[in-house]
């Protein structure tokens, strides 16, 4: 367990920036969805937060091992999820929280995982 703080220690500021840069793709992600294939202010909105993820996810890396924040790229689909429930209405069944559990579990071990 202690390698596993260690690590978490060692790659606390671009996991929080990883995890930002998730959040952000994620937000222009649901922008585009609520586009509708049109030319619009949302498209735009959502073209802009996702080149700021892209941007937080390259930073992040001068912060961590790749091996431990390029997957925590993957807490991008709980936010998806959260959004598309909370903001577009859309339902969630038992299988995707089932899912989106594994995800954040899967992401929390990867995260601290790059040291013996």
């Amino acid at each position: 367990m202690s390698s596993f703080k260690k690590s978490l220690k060692e790659n606390r500021i671009g996991i929080i920036l990883m995890i930002l840069a998730s959040l952000q793709t994620a937000l222009g992600q649901m922008f585009w969805k609520m586009s509708e294939g049109e030319i619009n202010y949302f498209l735009f909105i959502g073209f802009f937060l996702y080149f700021l993820g892209a941007v937080l996810m390259i930073v992040s890396f001068r912060f961590g091992s790749l091996s431990v924040l390029h997957p925590l790229l993957s807490i991008g689909y709980v936010f998806a999820l959260f959004f598309g429930s909370v903001i577009l209405q859309e339902s969630i069944t038992e299988s995707n929280l089932l899912g989106t559990f594994l995800i954040i579990v899967g992401a929390a071990l990867i995260g601290g995982g790059d040291h013996q």
